[in-house]
């Protein structure tokens, strides 16, 4: 059971080595137990890269127990521990045609409580609960049901155009759980997580509803890590894909002296920073705001852009505007007019994906990752943008494709597969813009956080901002440590060198999925950073087409 736990907890599978390692087991009985469970076809070994993974029979057993599942007994424990938690009513729904089923509730003793709701049902496209179910449904469903939907206004705040709705489902499952505020019923909010199987599909969902004024926008934000872990309860964490809700614990010691809030922000996932020297500007993005924001580190300020659509990158275009990853597209955006241009659709074939990070090399290629919505795993591909606007699929088989840079002489690209906890390199050719060779050159052990966001100082070192890790870590050319800097918050996302010098790092991080507790030990988590280094990056490049 020990060797069958290792196993699933990696999407990557694990070689012998390091299952000899986990579970601290003599070299001939791992040997003979690893055997026994690849012939009772509980483990294979992926003769590619020599790792053990979990095999048929066990997703045999896993069909045999949803087969039995029992949706309100499973959850009977968490409606009572979040309403203990909350002090709010909590409800577990299921989808019945296009509405929600309210099939149980808990609620506490408030002067102003809710009616219980038990076998009432809801528009699913305005309640909390519906939408956290429709965003999690397979895009065939979806689209099939609320083709059929006929929206009416409810309240002044009901989403009745179906495109809005459907971006509105796309950020919900980039969030993992959905809000509603005042949609149903004017002065009734809600905040919902699905609760999925062994396939990953909603099978119901929980959520915290109550008052609006108990339940304001940041404490529904706030609240959003309580019900995705609540959900994932439920199920046993069987239909999660990588979507983290786990921190590290903080490192000890004191706060660093050249460590400094330079831009205080609550960005739910501040990515993608780019300095722009020509105006003394920090370019970055909220990409489940979704928003671009402008930041001025000297004032320590910066202005937010709304946008319609997840936003992965924005990066400047050398004939003015600014190129952005916009859902599966590459666009151009006009910020002072609020234009958009579609500039390329290379995900066309997988509306379920979406852009994550991307830069441009010095021949002023667009280089950009994919990734699915709800990180399902191999999933994403490597795309280089030409100039012309051409795109071009570079390799593929990525579970959150991120963080990327080249080295000084231009003759190695980096590439981050933030999940797999790897950063590769690939050979990588200027004049053509071909890469090849990919091999891995770093890996993160998993107590340290997952590799984000990096960038390529002027001595060929590496910059990696670790994910829940509450550090930024500096790699030498040869892939080992050089130094790490503990950071205020658990998730640093990704990093830039800036600043009159170009010496100064500024560091992106997030606030989504950390609960109330997390957020109060690090208040600053969403806002940017800047680190006095003492050593010079190399500035960032500009889109060419």
């Amino acid at each position: 059971m020990q060797i069958l736990e290792e196993v699933a907890s990696t999407a990557r599978g694990l070689r012998f080595t390091e299952l000899l390692e986990r579970t601290g087991m003599p070299k001939g009985t791992l040997h003979r137990m690893l055997q026994a469970l690849t012939e009772e076809r509980l483990l294979n070994l992926d003769a590619r890269d020599q790792t053990y993974r979990l095999a048929s029979r066990v997703f045999q057993w896993a069909h045999k127990v949803w087969d039995e599942f029992d949706l309100r007994g499973a959850a009977e424990p968490e409606l009572v521990r979040l309403r203990d938690l909350t002090g709010e009513t909590i409800r577990l729904g299921v989808l019945e045609d296009d509405s929600v089923l309210y099939v149980d509730q808990r609620e506490v003793p408030q002067p102003l409580r809710l009616n219980n709701g038990v076998g009432s049902k809801v528009d699913a496209y305005a309640s909390g609960l519906g939408k956290a179910i429709l965003a999690h449904l397979s895009l065939e469903r979806r689209r099939a049901l609320l083709s059929a939907v006929e929206f009416e206004r409810l309240t002044p705040n009901t989403i009745v155009n179906r495109d809005e709705l459907i971006h509105q489902l796309d950020l919900t499952k980039a969030r993992g759980y959905a809000i509603s505020v005042d949609e149903q019923n004017v002065g009734i909010s809600s905040v919902a997580a699905p609760v999925l199987n062994h396939r990953g599909e909603p099978i119901g969902a929980i959520g915290i509803i109550g008052p609006s004024f108990r339940l304001p926008v940041d404490r529904l934000h706030a609240l959003g890590r309580d019900v995705i872990e609540a959900a994932r309860r439920i199920s046993g964490n069987i239909g999660e894909f990588a979507m983290s809700i786990a921190v590290q614990p903080r490192p000890l010691g004191p706060d660093r002296a050249d460590v400094h809030c330079a831009i205080p922000a609550s960005a739910f996932l501040g990515e993608g920073p780019h300095w722009s020297a020509a105006d003394g500007k920090l370019y970055f993005v909220d990409i489940l705001a979704p928003a671009v924001c402008i930041g001025d580190p000297v004032a320590g300020t910066y202005r937010a852009l709304p946008l319609p659509e997840l936003i992965g990158f924005v990066i400047p275009r050398r004939r003015g505007g600014f190129v952005a990853a916009m859902h599966g597209e590459i666009r151009g955006l006009d910020l002072a007019s609020g234009d958009i241009t579609t500039i390329v659709r290379p995900e066309a074939d997988r509306p379920g994906n979406r852009f994550n990070d991307g830069k441009c090399d010095r021949a002023g290629r667009l280089w950009a990752g994919t990734l699915a919505i709800d990180t399902a795993p191999d999933r994403g591909r490597l795309w280089r943008i030409d100039t012309d606007g051409r795109a071009m699929e570079m390799d593929r088989g990525f579970h959150v494709a991120n963080g990327l840079g080249w080295s000084p002489d231009d003759k190695t690209f980096y590439f981050t597969d933030t999940q797999k906890q790897v950063v590769y390199a690939y050979d990588f050719d200027l004049a053509s813009g071909e890469i090849a060779n990919r091999r891995p050159f770093i890996t993160v052990p998993e107590g340290e956080g997952k590799p984000d966001g990096m960038t390529v100082d002027a001595q060929g070192f590496l910059w990696v901002a670790h994910w829940d890790g509450w550090c930024v870590t500096r790699y030498d050319p040869q892939g080992k440590v050089d130094r790490v800097i503990n950071l205020p918050v658990p998730r640093p996302t990704s990093c830039v060198f800036g600043g009159p010098d170009m010496q100064t790092l500024f560091v992106t991080s997030a606030r989504i999925r950390l609960s109330a507790g997390q957020l109060a030990e690090a208040p600053l988590s969403g806002s940017v950073f800047a680190i006095d280094t003492g050593i010079k990056g190399l500035p960032e490049n500009v889109y060419g087409g």
